[in-house]
């Protein structure tokens, strides 16, 4: 099970090394202190947020150290060579069974599915008709669509005592037979193993056991039986026919939403970072949005219920896949989370929840008529009628929290998704060549980016209704169709289909971006653009495009956010100036972006780099598109800002945590199942896993400072002279470490001098390969890495005696590592070292190009502190330059 990187300073933990770094850099800078010692960081009391005097009162969890998984799941494995690898279920039958083993070794899943880029999927063979022109349109007969009023009333009330499908529930089985048994189920589900594997670990065992009894099923039908009938409360799942069409019935297959919101509530974890009230937040004087609650629709639904109630946001999101690679069946999810959740908790799997699967209807040889695609409207919504109304009770909800009934009213904030999913949900039509493609505003598709912003006519529930209720929505971009959330309070659909940065920015906007620089480069530039990506430095975190960008198609997201690191320097020299400015721009409006809190003046500010790149945009690539009739264009320029006023920092609701559900809740389950009765497979196979991982607790670390790694030499003092000549010549080492041993001993008999001490006899130098910095980053110094040599640039803090010396970027210069070296002289701690080569400012005066310093390496070479060394920077070589480099300040 990977661990997550758990901060030293606060609760937050991560996914990644690189994602802790950052967070250690940018939050806890000050704690940073390059004074600190390994005592001094054991010493850091843990950060401790302080709530207002009401909440001390709510339930909250004490135990701080209980943490959760995140519940990211490897695909299955298809040979039992494969299975066994395994250290955590088999080592516990070594513990409770007498076991002749000749062998043991690590259950290890390496499989990977590859991210489908989804935002263009959602065609009507599958989902929706919107995309198709009208035809000539015939009656439809022979179906029958289920009335939600059939179960506004019997069907709601009977909600959480439905019959379910399992026919073997009547048996009232609690727990497994024993414990073998249980770690047993718990590899073979978590692993996504096959029949075929779990029944060759369940003969392996039986072979191997000295037991006369084996306490573990016949084979995995079984135990899979035993856990489909285990009475588990909040864990419950079932179906409901939602409409038969012409003979065939539609299923919604789901979990109550009650029990998917009590499972959420039932974690401390999430407990410990939940909020209840509304928080009017300042910075300056000045109003503060960060969190979803310090948001103006959070204030506005807080008001209108009872004072001593609490608002429980519901967050929505949902969008159809593919379950292969082939792509010739989907299914379409529909989860959600809680905005009471703070966004960094909210973004770890376990805090969302899946609530069914919603049907997708199939057209056959009917064709794209209009009122196919209605009815797909119709069903659509009143499959969210069905899931949803539960919640709207007059009186609220009471959901137990820490064993105390809290009293909530729950409404639904926002709901995320790509474009077509948010024309769904709104009813507005899908075609961004409709007369009013904008599902926010009522914008003509030729003003979409000419438009005074004071002249827009916002979308809203009284308006839209009055155009349905004079049968004239289609003149306005509306399907002629009831819109169930009109019914809701305390939502506007319009505007809770919040922009989302993935799909507009990542694969929408920037994606067009890097197509249309194609487009004005021409083929030979086109080539050159691509050589130089390929060669571009590696650095943590970031993908190397080994052949440049060979397809746009089929980049992902994160190979599109990888691209942005990196383009403005791609482009440098390659055509214009334009070209790279457009780059930086757009690279100063995707960072603020990603701000976790906006004042109003950020907002001003970052209203006005949008404003800044969407003018050079325009401009530079109109020749490229039909007039930039864009409605994601236009709702970034026009929209996200008021998202921001009402719902809080876009992190909040973004879909890139959301779109790694697709392979727990549909790719996975999917490939195990024998892909019939795929959904009912599918809710057994995801409730057999919450069984098994409910009760886990989430395994973190923290990165520990100057934990070395990869030792490549370990010498006497005697024999520094010898080694240095050895390696300075061989031939078969990277140049820079070349480099570095040419100047390893003077400039260590420097270091020591300075500091006044001496070797003695006894005295060991060891030099590594790498080394754990304190923010977590690693530090590389090895001749091959993978097959490449890395040597990292790093940023140096400098004391303020040297500051007056040399040209600094606020009190930080750089260097490239060239050897990691643990001096060890008896009688004294050990000097952790790193042997560097400065750089030096280009030029004397504006040494900075594209918002980065631009610098040139100088024969400058000492040893400094490891402790001295704020992060890992990326250099980027100015191509067809001779010695200039970029520090990349583009990286998030």
């Amino acid at each position: 099970m990977p661990k997550d990187f758990k901060c030293l300073y606060c609760d937050r933990y991560f996914s990644s090394r690189q994602a802790y770094a950052q967070h250690v850099n940018r939050t806890h800078y000050d704690i940073n202190d390059t004074s600190l010692d390994d005592k001094d960081f054991n010493r850091i009391n843990r950060f401790e947020e302080m709530q207002t005097g009401w909440e001390e009162s709510l339930p909250s969890i004490t135990n701080e150290n209980e943490e959760y998984e995140d519940q990211n799941m490897p695909p299955a494995s298809h040979e039992y060579e494969d299975v066994l690898e395994n250290t955590d279920v088999v080592s516990n039958f070594s513990k409770n069974y007498d076991i002749n083993q000749t062998s043991q070794s690590n259950f290890d899943q390496s499989d990977r599915f590859e991210e489908s880029n989804m935002e263009d999927y959602y065609s009507f063979e599958q989902v929706s008709p919107d995309r198709f022109e009208e035809s000539n349109i015939e009656d439809y007969d022979n179906f029958e669509q289920v009335s939600p009023d059939r179960f506004e009333e019997s069907n709601i009330e009977d909600y959480d005592n439905f019959e379910q499908v399992s026919s073997e529930r009547e048996e009232n089985v609690m727990e497994f037979p024993n414990e073998a048994y249980a770690d047993l189920m718990e590899l073979f589900i978590k692993h996504n193993l096959n029949n075929k594997t779990g029944n060759a670990i369940i003969k392996f065992f039986d072979k191997h056991s000295n037991l006369s009894t084996s306490p573990l099923p016949k084979n995995i039908e079984a135990g899979r039986k035993l856990m489909d009938i285990m009475n588990v409360q909040k864990l419950p799942y079932s179906k409901h026919c939602i409409l038969n069409y012409k003979n065939k019935e539609y299923f919604v297959y789901y979990r109550p939403i009650k029990s998917c919101i009590e499972n959420l509530l039932s974690n401390p974890d999430i407990i410990k970072n939940f909020i209840y009230k509304y928080q009017f937040l300042q910075s300056d004087g000045e109003t503060l949005y960060s969190e979803q609650y310090s948001g103006n629709w959070w204030k506005n639904a807080e008001a209108s219920i009872r004072p001593e109630a609490h608002i429980l946001s519901i967050i929505l999101y949902s969008d159809a896949t593919t379950t292969d690679s082939l792509g010739k069946s989907s299914l379409h999810p529909i989860y959600i989370s809680l905005g009471n959740i703070r966004t960094w908790r909210r973004n770890k799997e376990d805090a969302k929840q899946l609530l069914g699967y919603l049907p997708i209807l199939s057209a056959n040889n009917e064709g794209q008529t209009s009122r196919f695609k209605r009815l797909a409207r119709e069903t659509f919504h009143n499959s969210l009628k069905f899931l949803l109304d539960p919640l709207f009770d007059e009186d609220g909800i009471d959901f137990k929290i820490n064993n105390k009934n809290i009293w909530f009213f729950p409404r639904i904030s926002t709901v995320i998704g790509d474009w077509p999913e948010a024309c769904t949900f709104s009813l507005t039509f899908k075609s961004a060549n409709s007369n009013y493609p904008c599902h926010f505003c009522q914008t003509h598709r030729n003003d979409l980016t000419s438009i005074r912003k004071d002249c827009i006519i916002i979308r809203n529930k009284e308006n839209m209704q009055e155009y349905y209720n004079n049968g004239s929505a289609e003149s306005i971009g509306l399907e002629q169709v009831y819109n169930y959330f009109w019914t809701i309070p305390n939502i506007d659909i319009y505007a809770a289909t919040v922009p989302d940065r993935m799909h507009h920015l990542d694969l929408g906007l920037f994606r067009y971006q890097i197509e249309y620089t194609k487009e004005l480069l021409g083929k030979s530039l086109e080539d050159k653009m691509n050589r130089r990506i390929a060669i571009i430095p590696r650095h943590p975190g970031l993908k190397i495009f080994a052949k440049g960008v060979q397809s746009i198609a089929r980049l992902t997201a994160s190979e599109f956010r990888d691209l942005m690191k990196v383009m403005v320097f791609v482009v440098d020299n390659l055509l214009n100036k334009d070209l790279s400015e457009v780059y930086v721009r757009w690279n100063r409006m995707y960072l603020m972006s990603r701000f976790e809190r906006f004042t109003e003046s950020d907002l001003e500010n970052f209203q006005i780099a949008i404003n800044e790149w969407a003018d050079l945009f325009i401009t530079l690539f109109w020749d490229c598109s039909s007039g930039m009739k864009m409605p994601k264009l236009h709702s970034w320029i026009y929209h996200i800002v008021d998202a921001i006023r009402d719902f809080g920092a876009i992190n909040g609701y973004t879909t890139e945590t959301y779109e790694s559900l697709h392979k727990t809740y549909v790719k996975i389950p999917y490939r195990l199942s024998n892909k019939k009765d795929v959904e009912m497979q599918i809710m057994k196979n995801i409730r057999r896993r919450a069984m098994i991982l409910r009760n886990q607790v989430k395994e973190t670390k923290t990165p520990r400072a100057l934990t070395y790694t990869a030792k490549l030499f370990i010498i006497n003092f005697s024999n520094i002279t010898e080694l240095c000549n050895q390696q300075k010549n061989n031939p078969n080492i990277n140049e820079t470490m070349r480099k570095g041993f040419k100047e390893f001993q003077n400039c260590l008999y420097e270091y020591l001098s300075e500091l006044k001490k001496s070797f003695t006899e006894g005295s060991l130098i060891k030099i590594f390969g790498s080394v754990t910095l304190k923010n977590g980053a690693i530090l590389r110094a090895t001749n091959k890495f993978h097959g490449r040599p890395w040597f990292s640039n790093i940023a140096v803090a400098m004391n303020n005696e040297e500051l007056s010396k040399y040209q600094s970027d606020k009190g930080i210069c750089y260097a490239q590592t060239l050897l990691i070296t643990e001096v060890n002289v008896p009688n004294e701690s050990p000097f952790h070292l790193v042997l560097v080569q400065w750089y030096d400012y280009r030029f004397d005066q504006n040494s900075d190009l594209y918002d980065c310093p631009l610098l040139k390496l100088v024969e400058w070479y000492n040893f400094i502190e490891i402790e001295a060394i704020e992060d890992i920077v990326h250099m980027v070589p100015r191509f067809d330059e001779t010695n200039e480099y970029f520090v990349n300040k583009y990286l998030f």
